[in-house]
């Protein structure tokens, strides 16, 4: 996600199922027990929001 300009983002959907996957991720780490890895999902999901 570093390069937001490159072509296999271009679609918004796919922009958006990189933000879903990440905060899917997430949950799924929160519920596992393990909120080290959901709270560096949940920073992925961050930034690609902001990028």
């Amino acid at each position: 996600m570093k390069d937001y300009e490159h072509p296999f983002f271009r679609p918004l959907w796919r922009r958006i199922a990189v933000v879903a996957g990440c905060l899917i991720w997430s949950v799924i780490e929160f519920a596992s027990g393990t909120p080290f890895w959901g709270v560096i999902a949940l920073g992925f999901a961050g930034y690609a929001v902001w990028q």
